[in-house]
């Protein structure tokens, strides 16, 4: 089986800690190719850069289809371009923070995200609504930049295990949910910590990937995620016209 990861940023030294995630987990017949968007904003904090994340992504998507790619991963907890992705791919694509949401569902009645910035937690909100898990789940941010996960100087784990003990208290969570790809790498320290189940969400969608390769089952190409009409594209996103990014 063979699963592409798509990192939305650029910061490569991310997707080598989400590659490391999802190779933990993965079955040992399951071959993971995690590849970092060659255009687009370094993090991805708010509307804005979730926008110029979308080309490269697509991009990556497309790619890894025609390469052999049975299943993607969204590496962003925005699921960032999951719509698109969807109607533009024939094998399913996963966001991570929907895998999330539907794993912590299966073993705690309340949860809580804790992502970075603060301006992630309202678009956070509304993915909560969207997967049907509003009064189930709360959303709280550290106010960490995405970046300072990676800087050993900076307080950001601090910061993140102080919003974790809050989550905890306050939320009366029952597990807690990383809100970053960027925390891949933090699950198993923070769940002994603390004592309570904490769900990564690449791993979550790693495994959701294989269960929908394993049943034959992909994303439904009727209504929504329809191919996308041909039709032309001009100016910068000339390249990006369906008929052209799929023959890429």
């Amino acid at each position: 089986m063979h699963i592409l990861i798509v990192n939305p940023n650029t910061t490569a030294s991310m997707t080598a800690t989400i590659a490391d995630s999802a190779t933990r987990v993965a079955n040992v017949d399951t071959e993971i190719t995690a590849v970092t968007s060659s255009m687009g904003p370094v993090s991805i904090e708010g509307y804005y850069d979730e926008a110029f994340a979308v080309p490269g992504l697509l991009l990556e998507i497309a790619k890894g289809e025609k390469a052999g790619a049975q299943a993607a991963i969204i590496a962003c907890f925005d699921d960032t371009g999951l719509d698109a992705a969807r109607a533009l791919a024939n094998i399913p694509v996963v966001g991570i923070c929907e895998a999330a949401l539907a794993s912590t569902a299966f073993i705690a009645q309340r949860f809580t995200i804790v992502t970075t910035m603060e301006r992630s937690r309202l678009p956070l909100e509304h993915l909560v609504h969207r997967y049907g898990m509003t009064g189930r789940c709360k959303v709280r941010a550290a106010d960490i930049p995405v970046l300072s996960l990676e800087d050993p100087n900076s307080n950001a784990r601090d910061r993140l295990r102080s919003e974790i003990a809050t989550a905890l208290r306050d939320d009366k969570a029952e597990a807690i949910v990383l809100g970053c790809a960027g925390m891949a790498d933090l699950t198993a320290e923070l769940g002994a910590e603390f004592g309570v189940p904490v769900v990564d969400g690449v791993a979550a969608a790693v495994k959701q990937a294989e269960a929908l390769v394993a049943l034959g089952l992909s994303t439904a190409k009727r209504g929504a995620y329809a191919s996308p009409i041909s039709k032309p594209y001009k100016g910068l996103l000339e390249s990006f016209e369906p008929r052209k990014l799929a023959a890429s």
